[in-house]
């Protein structure tokens, strides 16, 4: 049974090898002899998930792994369309939990998987020198009639040295033997072959990082978070005081954002309604954090405030005032957002705030059904992820130019003056929105700053393309640009050029 342990070892780690090697020459080929290194990590992403679907039987026979494995190769695409530092540490905590699934036997809740993520990555960058000390071991117990490494050295040795002074020998005797000897000479050094190196051990390492699962063998163990909290001061008087106190306070707050944001309230002398609205967005939004916190301490399962009607009607009152409070975070945003122009900042801003509300409303109904601390940290991060996969596809800074071009100032009379810089800034996002913008009819000298500005990204975008920058977006992108534009592509005249500070300077 030893034996044939041992047999299955060498069998499985034959493949594993075997399926690291090719993602290995794979890398090779695209990133250094084709010289690309951005579309082309969604192909790594693909090799790194078919190599653990074909050498890791365990995945293939857990459903939970495969559904992990399922979100890798999404992420993978999204690497392919669009690469982003987000869609990359998406794709490694999708394959990094396919590798470990197999050997858990329940799932748990985010703070497990974030220690088994964690040990696993650090494990793993030592993951070939440990596999090594393991394989030596087996070879050291293996039976003595087995032919090993050290019997067929002092086999060979005898051979081999009376052959090279024969041979040298006869190179000495017959010119055409030592021309022949003469041809066989060691290749120049090269010295892109280090770099090269180092860059297939790397390949090597992420592949074996997803071929060998690590995970630690003790978890630090979610905190209970049920039952009275033992702090000074808490009790369910003062909880209930507290609770009755914040609802009114936030009252007040939501009745004047609205009054105000509605403008069925002036404001007062000095105070714009952009300054109104960008003063306030962000610390309302920290308030409506530190009520959660508060709520998740003061109203935990199993505690005599969780379990009075009156302080459950007001900590479901208080948290529908949050969700208010959120959603008039939001509506300041967006009423700076038509004052300013939208930007990339602002939609993760508002996206954050959602993302908040989400979480608030998770609270609750914590408490309202008895749910664990676990199952909250996992709702969350469901709802987070979900957001996160939907960005991942979704070119932010395309939504910011295309909605700045269609609302500027120059345009429908309203909102922001349009804000040539930014757009530059955005680079091949404001590509499309900028060729919409000069099909309009633009005056002088904004329509020629325009044409220009289009121009440079277009002309950037097809470099960058040629440098080694491919992306299935990119293609995508130059494409419709040249479709659209036509002969707008041509160098413009003397004097247009993209903005370096505002268009009518």
């Amino acid at each position: 049974m030893a034996l044939l342990g041992k047999t299955r070892w060498h069998g499985s780690l034959a493949l594993k090898l075997a399926m690291a090697a090719l993602v290995v020459m794979l890398g090779d080929l695209v990133f250094w002899q084709w010289s690309q290194a951005m579309g082309v990590q969604g192909l790594f992403g693909f090799a790194l998930v078919a190599a653990l679907f074909a050498a890791r039987p365990a995945v293939r026979q857990d459903k939970r792994a495969l559904i992990a494995l399922a979100f890798a190769a999404l992420y993978a695409a999204a690497q392919l369309w669009d690469p982003s530092p987000l869609a990359f540490a998406l794709f490694w905590i999708a394959i990094g939990t396919a590798t470990i699934l197999p050997g858990v036997a329940r799932f748990g809740d985010g703070w497990g998987w974030f220690q088994r993520l964690i040990v696993h990555g650090f494990k793993a960058l030592v993951g070939p020198l440990i596999d090594l000390n393991i394989l030596g071991k087996v070879r050291r117990k293996r039976p003595a009639g087995q032919t090993g490494l050290r019997r067929v050295i002092p086999l060979i040795a005898l051979p081999l040295a009376g052959g090279a002074v024969f041979v040298t020998l006869f190179a000495q005797a017959n010119p055409v033997i030592a021309e022949l000897l003469a041809r066989l000479s060691l290749p120049a050094f090269d010295w892109e072959l280090l770099p090269r190196l180092i860059l297939c051990g790397l390949f090597f390492v992420m592949a074996w990082v997803v071929l060998r699962a690590r995970p630690p063998r003790r978890l630090a163990a979610t905190l209970d978070a049920t039952g009275d909290v033992a702090l000074p001061g808490f009790s369910l008087g003062s909880i209930t005081l507290s609770l009755i106190l914040f609802n009114a306070l936030f009252a007040v707050q939501n009745l004047m954002d609205f009054a105000y944001l509605s403008s069925l309230i002036a404001l007062p002398p000095g105070i714009t309604l952009a300054d109104y609205a960008h003063r306030g967005a962000y610390p309302l939004v920290a308030t409506a954090l530190l009520a959660a916190l508060f709520v998740l301490v003061t109203s935990r399962p199993g505690s005599s405030t969780a379990a009075s009607p009156l302080v459950r009607r007001l900590v479901a009152g208080w948290i529908a005032q949050n969700v208010v409070l959120v959603l008039s975070a939001a509506w300041r945003t967006w009423d700076y957002v038509e004052a300013y122009s939208l930007t990339t900042l602002r939609i993760s801003a508002l996206l954050w705030m959602g993302l908040v509300a989400a979480g608030l409303i998770l609270v609750l109904v914590r408490m309202l059904q008895a749910k664990s601390l676990g199952w909250l940290i996992n709702a969350n991060l469901a709802s987070a992820g979900l957001l996160l996969t939907a960005v991942c596809f979704i070119d932010l800074g395309a939504v910011s130019a295309s909605w700045n071009v269609r609302h500027a100032r120059e345009i429908d009379g309203d909102g922001a003056q349009l804000d040539l810089c930014y757009l530059n800034e955005l680079g091949g996002s404001a590509l499309l929105p900028l060729i919409e913008l000069e099909g309009r009819n633009l005056a002088e000298p904004l329509k020629g700053h325009v044409r220009a500005t289009r121009h440079y990204l277009f002309e950037r975008l097809k470099h960058q393309r040629d440098d080694g920058g491919w992306t299935l977006l990119l293609d995508t992108r130059l494409a419709q640009a040249t479709r659209l534009s036509g002969s707008q592509s041509q160098t413009p005249p003397a004097g247009e050029r993209p903005c370096y500070g505002s268009y009518d300077d």
